[in-house]
């Protein structure tokens, strides 16, 4: 597990960390709408805007150490996941985009009769594109749905809703809302079975978990930077031979051959190499890449490390939750099952409404969510709508002394 000197030695390094909100310093618990960024990534941005900045693709040095410096982070990200296949991989805008583009291009392979299989925990961003694909190509959709008190998925439901029709599975490995971890592995391995497709949703597990596509034995994975530390980038992964053999929607003139099949127009090169750096600066907390430690060994041990010490805050911070009045906690609650949940924690409050409670907690430097987060499908579900809820995210820059002072206001609102 991290230790306080060694969470204190990384926080050193992220300068928005020191930002003052009076006599305060602020406590960023905004994590799940994004993450602040350690030097090394805005430095490594500015390397690439000041040595290397050319398009792709050039005979000309610029160009070339460009092209370079992206393929080193195409291997970063592949390492990320858990592919050696740095070709499977591909950035855009962000996984919004990149799951837009993706969902146009896979559902010219379904016909009418067809199914497809969701849930109603998505953030909509793995729901909405398959909607609208779906209504494109008269393809059924099939919903599970949630255990509210709990917030977990009825999974019994996907023996009831797949079958020989099924085409595709979307899922996400944790809920941005809740914090629920689904049993992704399971869920693919179902989708196999009965011969579908199966999509992970990884932008809120990322910066919590390893991901590992080849042992979950998914065919798509979508990710964002700018959740795990990295700037505004999206991130695609989809087996080999699929990433081939569908029809991508592009400009006649670009590549054919992967990833460049796949990324659409000029990319964002600088924070494609800034996003290199977020990745190897996890991978610092499990171990020295220098000494030859290989990346994904040192992203393992650092995950390690994180989960254990983000777990503890967890407990911290749900302990004090449930002895505060007219608060309720949304999802796991139960501490023997916190490896069923990310350190994310929604609540609501009997007398204030999400917006009011956010608004008094800024005041005093303590910055949290509100609404929805874009998590439609499982608000309108829990009954929260239109006001949504509170979002408390924990990543591995926060503190116990941050924790107890967010219960603290909450306390005596």
């Amino acid at each position: 597990m991290l230790s306080e000197p060694k969470v204190a030695e990384l926080r050193s390094q992220f300068t928005a960390l020191r930002r003052q909100v009076g006599d305060q310093t602020a406590a960023f618990f905004d994590g799940p709408a994004g993450t602040q960024v350690p030097r090394c990534v805005t430095q490594a941005i500015t390397d690439y805007l000041e040595q290397c900045n050319a398009n792709h693709d050039g005979a000309f040095a610029t160009s070339i150490e460009s092209d370079q410096w992206i393929n080193q982070a195409h291997q970063a990200a592949a390492d990320l996941v858990g592919t050696p296949d740095r070709g499977t991989i591909a950035f855009g805008a962000n996984m919004t985009s990149l799951t837009m583009s993706l969902s146009r291009s896979l559902s010219q392979t379904w016909n009418a009769g067809d199914e497809i299989v969701l849930s109603r925990m998505e953030h909509d961003a793995n729901f909405s594109p398959w909607v609208l694909a779906a209504e494109d190509r008269g393809v059924k959709i099939r919903y599970v749905d949630i255990n509210p008190e709990d917030c977990t998925l009825k999974i019994d439901e996907y023996a009831n809703v797949l079958n020989d029709r099924t085409k595709l599975v979307a899922v996400g490995c944790a809920s941005n809302a809740v914090g629920t971890i689904n049993p992704v592995q399971k869920i693919c391995q179902w989708a196999r079975e009965c011969g579908a497709l199966s999509f992970l949703d990884a932008v809120h597990y990322a910066p919590h978990g390893l991901m590992d596509v080849e042992a979950w034995g998914c065919d798509f994975l979508m990710c964002s930077a700018y959740k795990f530390f990295g700037p505004h980038v999206g991130i695609q992964y989809g087996r080999r031979e699929l990433l081939e053999s569908l029809q991508p929607y592009k400009l006649r003139p670009s590549s054919n051959n992967l990833p460049g099949r796949w990324m659409t127009g000029t990319q964002n090169h600088e924070c494609i190499w800034g996003t290199h750096a977020a990745i190897d600066y996890m991978a610092s907390i499990g171990g020295d890449m220098a000494s030859g430690l290989a990346r994904r060994d040192a992203l393992r041990m650092a995950f390690k490390s994180i989960k254990a010490y983000e777990e503890q805050l967890l407990l911290r911070l749900l302990e004090g939750l449930q002895q505060i009045d007219d608060i309720k906690i949304w999802g796991i609650t139960d501490p023997t099952r916190m490896h069923e949940r990310c350190p994310t924690i929604s609540i609501t409050h009997q007398r204030f409404s999400p917006r009011i409670v956010a608004e008094r907690l800024a005041e005093h430097g303590i910055f949290v969510w509100d609404g929805n987060y874009y998590a439609l499908p499982l608000t309108e579900q829990l009954g929260v709508e239109p006001e949504g809820m509170v979002r408390i995210g924990l990543v591995h820059y926060n503190t116990a002394s941050e924790v107890d002072r967010l219960l603290a206001h909450l306390g005596s609102l």
